[in-house]
């Protein structure tokens, strides 16, 4: 079953230096205004951002989170990205959270300052779609981090997991939440309640993963990949599907259904769907407006 979910795209046609090579080429830099991250873009249309604090293991923090909401944002709003993702190292894609910053805090200053609301409220309200490489440890707000996100791929090595429980402290930035509904009550709720850890295999074949590959090379490999597909798209559409998936998270199915339609209904108001049709009625390549 592992062997058939372990996918290498492109792996027999194209050889590790290949990719190398192709993010090399492709690679431009796009700020170095950051600590604590990177952004890059490895594809025309693709945003990157790769947490780094390797001494860490890229433990999250909440300057961390203050500058990865920042470059969400910045990109969020650039015209010519189409699509993000969101890496770490081979290592850790998040370690966890920066347990230094928390291990003093009290009740009366984390319920006065909301802490780590900032962590989960940034990213779900992003309007393009954050593709997670997941390589190495994703444990605690890694996993929720990760979880935050649109598509998840990860490596086979991948370590995923919500240890708080053995520090005496629970979920934070909604993983009691999103694993529920990534992996279903009785799981989560084992997972949750005895700190196990689950691998990037089991994460595809429960679902929390859409893809699992062999090496973490391969796994940016095809995050960038899939990003550079999406950011062909309209934009017009692709927001609109995004958010329809989304609103299916947050309302019982008869309210989806009829928020579907109506965001449906309103794309045939967009330039794009009178391209887009056109466009397959005269075979040929739709040239979008974004409109």
């Amino acid at each position: 079953m592992a062997s058939k979910l372990m996918i290498r795209p492109l792996a027999v046609k194209y050889s590790a230096l290949y990719f190398r090579r192709s993010i090399r080429l492709y690679s431009q830099p796009v700020s170095n205004q950051y600590e604590n991250i990177l952004v890059d873009q490895p594809k025309p249309g693709v945003g990157k951002i790769t947490l780094n604090r390797p001494r860490a293991l890229n433990a999250l923090s909440s300057a961390l989170f203050q500058e990865l909401n920042d470059a969400l944002q910045k990109l969020d709003n650039d015209d010519s990205t189409g699509a993000i993702v969101l890496t770490g190292s081979e290592k850790a894609f998040a370690a966890g959270a920066d347990i230094k910053e928390m291990k003093d805090l009290t009740f009366s200053k984390a319920y006065n300052t909301n802490f780590i609301a900032s962590w989960s409220s940034t990213i779900p309200n992003i309007r393009k779609p954050i593709i997670a490489a997941v390589n190495g440890h994703a444990l605690g707000g890694g996993c929720e981090l990760a979880l935050m996100t649109d598509i998840i791929y990860c490596s086979s090595s991948a370590t995923f997991g919500q240890p708080e429980i053995k520090l005496g402290i629970i979920p934070g930035a909604g993983g009691s939440q999103r694993l529920i509904a990534a992996i279903g009550k009785s799981r989560a709720m084992e997972l949750i309640l005895t700190g196990k850890n689950f691998s990037g295999t089991e994460a595809a074949q429960w679902g929390v993963a859409a893809r699992v590959f062999y090496s973490a090379e391969e796994c940016v490999q095809g995050a960038v990949n899939t990003a550079e597909k999406i950011a062909g798209m309209s934009k017009v559409a692709m927001r609109a599907a995004k958010e329809v998936v989304n609103k299916s998270q947050e309302v019982g199915l008869r309210d989806g259904l009829d928020y579907e339609r109506k965001v449906f209904h309103g794309l045939f108001g967009s330039k794009d769907q009178k391209i887009g049709m056109s466009a397959f009625a005269e075979k040929k390549k739709p040239e979008w407006s974004n409109e």
